[in-house]
């Protein structure tokens, strides 16, 4: 399966499907607004102005997961992040990263890039970073710093 073959609903509960984003470069984040890992969202969009005008895109899915650190609507969580950190990239509905009830985007994600970080998503802020054919080139770890991924990033732009 592509990852453009996926749907994913967005914070209005529409589906979305991601070959909406074919050649773009994606950087695909599980997010939390009760996090240690939260401040990244300035990083991020950081990198989001920067370079969103020559085809980079990031693409935000909050998740209640870990420790119950999303625990408010899509409203509350768009508000949150909207107000404290001024994020405009695309964000969607929460959804599960591990587990039973797993998203088929995170399946696909984690058996592409499992590697030495193994097939679980550890904790919130895990990013990958995808090319603009669909292929999914890397993964980050919470710890990782947005600003630490603008070279990757760069590359695959050009």
């Amino acid at each position: 399966m592509s990852i453009y073959e996926i749907k994913v609903k967005n914070t209005q509960n529409d589906e979305v499907s991601l070959g909406d984003y074919r050649g773009k470069v994606l950087l695909i984040v599980n997010t939390a607004t009760g996090c240690g890992f939260t401040p990244q969202y300035e990083g991020l969009q950081k990198l989001y102005e920067k370079y969103n005008g020559q085809g980079f895109e990031i693409l935000d899915f909050p998740s209640n997961q870990f420790a119950n650190q999303a625990p408010g609507s899509e409203a509350e969580i768009n508000s949150f992040c909207t107000l404290n950190y001024g994020t405009t990239f695309e964000r969607f509905s929460k959804i599960d990263v591990n587990g039973r009830n797993e998203a088929p985007l995170y399946t696909l994600l984690k058996k592409a890039r499992g590697g030495i970080l193994g097939s679980t998503i550890k904790w919130n802020f895990t990013k990958f970073l995808v090319d603009r054919e669909g292929n999914v080139v890397e993964r980050y770890g919470s710890a990782h710093k947005p600003e630490k991924l603008e070279k990757d990033i760069i590359a695959l732009l050009k």
